[in-house]
């Protein structure tokens, strides 16, 4: 290839988590797991990129035990003793191929993600899914209380089962970012208020308990982002003071990594400071809090990520500006989406600088788990 990679190369670790190199899978929803068990073709899709070099493999959303935690029918569970014992296969199977991998652990809010309705009330800070729009129920104190637990019991199974690490899913517009944005969440009690530090307080109490479940020296991450499924232009900060306001009590609350998500990952997040090729969202979550970070958004590919959910393909493209920002450790992993739904070797390649076996994104492969 004409970039030269090594960057990519380095071996990273964390808290007994020691990873070959800095590209993580990143998780991505594939709603093919029937009756919410995950199995062998589970099993197989990651091993498969574990086998391909991937450093970290973040599963699929995988939903905790609360009533309508999921908005399709194919996303699987982490509870239950069947749906936690296909999840031991996965991870059992990934560690077999030499791979590490954690579950990302969520619950999708009030958000709809196709006309399919869970039997339960979908539920959420404000029963909105954003600005005016509403649908399902405010939760209780009792389901809050609920939920946050809910989480920490994932964590411990995930744990208990043999994963590497937990990431929470607490972005783009599901349930924990549904508390952080003032769009869904118009609460007056002590989950609502008017700044952004005052509404990341559920995700502080989930961070917090499930840093009990955990215990102190097993690696977390959080994935948060500014966009929303439900407004892509929505940014909950707009400035470093209010990102610090945001995310560094999360890491205090015990966050090891901050799964930074945007939509191109090239792009810095306040170019008004330091200028168009500035620091990206995660450089300014690891600037701001001394937390690790993953960085994300369109790595290798053209194209919108939700464009590839439309059916549109991508084309590869070069990773130079990946592996400069890299070089200068502006963060510290680098999970990679569409690519890796295509192409399983995909990290092989770049490893040995196979440039021509290299392929685009393509939407059909959407539609299996190849």
């Amino acid at each position: 290839m004409t970039t030269k990679t090594d960057a990519l190369f380095r071996p990273f670790a964390l808290k007994g988590l020691e990873l070959k190199n800095r590209i993580v899978m990143a998780p991505m929803t594939r709603g093919m797991a029937p009756e919410g068990v995950p199995g062998p073709k589970q099993a197989d899709y990651y091993s498969r990129r574990a086998e391909g070099g991937v450093g970290l493999i973040l599963s699929e959303g995988t939903v905790i035990d609360r009533p309508a935690s999921r908005n399709l029918p194919g996303i699987p569970f982490f509870h239950g003793d069947e749906a936690l014992a296909g999840w031991k296969g996965v991870i059992d199977a990934v560690h077999a191929a030499g791979g590490k991998m954690g579950p990302q652990i969520w619950h999708t809010g009030s958000t709809r993600a196709s006309e399919w309705e869970p039997v339960a009330p979908v539920e959420s800070p404000s029963g909105l899914i954003g600005p005016g729009d509403p649908r399902g129920v405010a939760m209780t104190e009792e389901d809050i209380a609920d939920t946050i637990a809910a989480f920490a019991s994932a964590a411990a199974d995930a744990k208990r089962l043999g994963f590497d690490v937990v990431e929470l899913h607490g972005a783009h517009g599901y349930l924990i970012d549904q508390f952080f944005w003032d769009g869904s969440n118009l609460r007056d009690d002590r989950w609502g208020g008017a700044s952004i530090k005052d509404r990341s307080r559920f995700a502080a109490e989930i961070v917090k308990a499930t840093r009990a479940a955990l215990g102190p020296d097993y690696p977390l991450i959080l994935r948060v982002s500014q966009w929303k499924q439900q407004d892509y232009k929505v940014k909950l900060t707009q400035s470093p003071e209010e990102m610090t306001d945001w995310l560094l009590p999360l890491v205090e609350a015990g966050v090891d990594i901050l799964h930074a998500s945007q939509r191109r990952f090239w792009e810095a997040e306040f170019p008004e400071i330091d200028g168009a090729e500035g620091l990206n969202f995660a450089g300014w979550a690891k600037k701001l809090t001394g937390a690790a970070t993953i960085s994300v958004g369109s790595v290798g590919l053209s194209g919108e990520f939700f464009g590839a959910f439309r059916g549109e393909a991508s084309a590869v493209t070069p990773l130079d500006k990946l592996v400069k920002r890299m070089e200068q450790d502006e963060f510290d992993l680098i999970a990679v989406g569409r690519a890796l739904i295509s192409d399983p070797a995909w990290v092989r390649h770049i490893r040995e600088g196979d440039e021509d076996s290299l392929k685009g994104f393509d939407a059909k492969d959407l539609a299996e788990l190849v």
